[in-house]
């Protein structure tokens, strides 16, 4: 009973300051983690018209379904290997995370990813969207790979933040403002 209360405790707080809980807190020891969860958070720029989107995923969960999906070698900690991964992350992220403003798709660039402890930041940008009253989201982001994945999702808009968990098969959000 208590690890189910610590469980559903440890999601909430998730949903509402991700920012400030370090990732280690999702580890065990030996080097495995009980979750299996990536965050993506999506803040509208007024001023220069964009979506800045991050999302944040364990390490050797993204190496994993990279390695599933297009059946190359991954790994984020070999700088040798910086452009492929380049490469298989943006094609993995436009075909795992799309979006709609006001009703139209919107084009994602990717701008990078950063390698910080256990976890990758990958960094995309939607251009040319000025006001935003409903944004529309699909994120499948390793769903090919674990039939228990979370994909928390934070949107903030002219300083208003709404938050969801999408559980495994569920992959749709909408954010109303």
């Amino acid at each position: 009973m208590a690890a189910f209360l610590y469980k559903w405790l440890f999601i909430s707080l998730l949903i509402s300051v991700p920012e400030r809980i370090p990732i280690t807190l999702l580890w065990r020891a030996g080097g495995l983690h009980p979750f299996h969860v990536s965050s993506t958070e999506i803040n509208h720029n007024a001023v220069d018209k964009t979506l800045e989107i991050s999302c944040r995923v364990f390490t050797d969960d993204f190496e994993s379904v990279l390695t599933k999906v297009f059946h190359a070698k991954a790994d984020f900690s070999n700088s040798a290997l910086k452009t492929t991964m380049d490469t298989l992350v943006k094609k993995y992220i436009n075909s795992h995370l799309q979006l709609r403003a006001e009703g139209k798709p919107v084009s994602l660039t990717y701008i990078g990813f950063e390698k910080e402890k256990e976890a990758i930041y990958i960094y995309v940008q939607a251009d040319n969207i000025g006001i935003v009253k409903k944004i529309e989201a699909v994120n499948s982001i390793l769903h090919d790979l674990f039939d228990d994945q979370m994909n928390i999702m934070h949107v903030v808009v002219a300083g208003n933040r709404k938050s969801t968990k999408l559980d495994y098969p569920a992959k749709e959000a909408v954010f109303s403002f």
